[in-house]
């Protein structure tokens, strides 16, 4: 088992990210797209993800022990380099990108850990390929991109 805190840091912060993200798209799929279907897929996979996280080798509280906010170097936003959005179309790619990215790297570092829960977290990423496809191209129809 890794004991390496700064592993269970980086796991903890993309386990945050990619359920974080999700919601926000979740949101769009269920109060502006009015998608009972995406919304449920999204909803599911964030669920999933908690379960992954939660349930591969008791890591839950190694997750909260190793998580440091004060001494977090990179948890000052950078206002300069955020793309502005303009639809709700911005808002769901941004955060659908953010939860891939996460969702990648949680792939990477579960390895060091789990492997079943790192290859139940690659599922989980190539579903959002999908969702995503499914969600932008609603978005993109003239009753959205307003």
């Amino acid at each position: 088992m890794v004991t390496n805190p700064e592993i269970y840091r980086i796991i903890d912060a993309n386990f945050n990210r990619s359920r974080e993200g999700l919601r926000v798209c979740e949101d769009i799929a269920r109060f502006i797209l009015n998608s009972s279907v995406l919304s449920k897929d999204l909803k599911s996979q964030r669920h999933k993800i908690s379960s992954i996280v939660k349930s591969s080798c008791g890591i839950s509280d190694r997750l909260l022990r190793s998580r440091d906010v004060n001494g977090d170097v990179g948890k000052e936003p950078d206002f300069g380099i955020e793309v502005p959005r303009q639809k709700a179309k911005d808002i769901f790619s941004a955060n659908i990108e953010r939860v891939k990215e996460s969702l990648r790297v949680l792939e990477e570092f579960l390895k060091l850990i789990d492997l079943k829960a790192s290859a139940n977290i690659q599922k989980i990423r190539f579903k959002a390929y999908d969702i995503e496809k499914k969600a932008v191209i609603k978005l993109s129809t003239p009753k959205y991109s307003k």
